[in-house]
This record gives structure tokens, C-alpha cells and sequence, in this order.
């Protein structure tokens, strides 16, 4: 199948990514012709937009890291709130879909609200993206100053830390600093795949369980 965009119809073969030249107008239209879906994705930048049809393992993925991330906060006793799915925009200068936003030390920043306002609002404290398609890109978090990013990315979980203007690859989340990330995210997803979700959560919640008491 060929890609199709026109003003009536986004068609995109899972695995897709499209690039083409278009104005913040052009964006928000597009945005708007999905309705209330989320497919595809959409990213403006730089005067040009980005659609990706994703694989059908990518939610799957997105998921499980994404509860692994939740386990973990639980465990640490540490309050949090998440969003999903979560549109950002600074208009006539950016918009992207991360897969999953985390408020951790900002979730009372965001209490109660129903819209956040990027230009006024504190940004999520850590963004995590699936990337199968080579459609993610660190940067794009620039413009919103996001304290950190998670790329998932052939099979490695990359972590980004924002260092005065610039992203830095770093070894260990600021949140989770003496916590093997890559090792607990191998494993999750090995038991989701090999089983299901559930099982892996639970096998995580476990391993935790038998570290505290032994």
C-alpha cells in the first residue's frame, strides 16, 4: 500500500515514515483530520511534519516500559502522576507525541488539570519514546526542556539527561540511580513476550519483594 495524506484521508503502511515540507497550520489540520484517534503519529518541527504508522510490537513495548516505570516509582514510594496518550505544543515551533509522560518531582504542578499549557506549565520530568522507526529524535525535547528522556531503540534503553542546552547519553536515570534499567527492561520484556505483561509485572514486583526482605 502507498501512503495517501490528503484533506480527506491519512493512509501510512505500519512502519511508515513520512517527511513532508508544511506550515503550523498545515500540522494542526492534519492533527484534527485524525479526530479523536492517535494514529498516526504526528511531529512538527522546523517547517515540516513527520507521520509514523508504528509496528504492531510498539505499543506492546511502550506498555511494558512504561509500567516497569510505574512499579519502580511505586516501589520507591515515590508519587507521580502519567499521562498517555499526551500531545505537546509550543505553537508555530514544535509538536510531538511522546509515548508516555512521568510527573514526578512536578506532579503537583499539574494537579487537577485537564489541559497543560507548555508555554507556562513545567514540562513532564521524564518522556520515554519507543523508537522502531528511526521517527524519535532527543532534540525535539529541547524547546520544552524536559529533564529526561528514554529511548527505546534496538533493543537499548538510551538515557538522555538535559545538561545546560543540550542532551547528554548518561549511564543511570536521576531517578532510579542504582537501578540496572537496561538489565530490568530486558527481562520484562523477554517474560511479556515470552507469557504476557501481567507476568513480567508481577515477576518484577517480586524480585523487588525478595530484595527487600532477604
Amino acid at each position: 500500500m502507498f501512503a495517501l495524506v490528503s484533506r480527506e484521508n491519512i493512509q501510512l503502511r505500519p512502519g511508515t515514515v513520512l517527511r513532508l515540507p508544511a506550515t503550523w497550520d498545515e500540522y494542526e489540520s492534519l492533527s484534527q483530520q485524525r479526530g479523536d484517534g492517535s494514529l498516526p503519529r504526528l511531529k512538527y518541527r522546523h517547517g515540516e511534519v513527520l507521520l509514523m504508522s508504528p509496528l504492531p510490537h510498539y505499543g506492546k513495548d511502550a506498555h511494558i516500559i512504561a509500567n516497569m516505570i510505574t512499579t519502580l516509582l511505586d516501589h520507591f514510594e515515590r508519587e507521580y502522576d502519567a499521562f498517555t496518550p499526551v500531545t505537546m505544543k509550543l505553537p508555530e515551533e514544535s509538536g510531538i507525541e511522546p509515548d508516555y509522560c512521568f510527573y514526578i518531582n512536578n506532579w503537583e504542578a499539574v494537579l487537577g488539570k485537564k489541559r497543560i499549557d507548555w508555554r507556562v506549565d513545567p514540562p513532564p520530568d521524564l518522556v520515554l519514546e519507543i523508537d522502531i522507526t528511526s521517527y524519535s529524535d532527543v532534540d525535539d525535547y529541547l524547546p520544552y526542556r524536559v529533564p529526561e528522556v528514554w529511548l527505546y531503540r534496538r533493543h537499548q534503553l538510551c538515557i538522555h539527561q538535559l545538561q545546560d542546552n543540550a542532551y547528554c547519553l548518561v549511564a543511570q536515570s536521576r531517578y532510579f540511580p542504582m537501578i540496572d534499567l537496561q538489565l530490568i527492561v530486558d527481562r520484562c520484556l523477554q517474560l511479556a513476550y515470552d507469557r504476557n505483561t501481567s507476568a513480567a509485572i508481577r515477576d518484577l514486583r517480586q524480585r523487588f519483594q525478595n530484595s527487600t526482605t532477604s
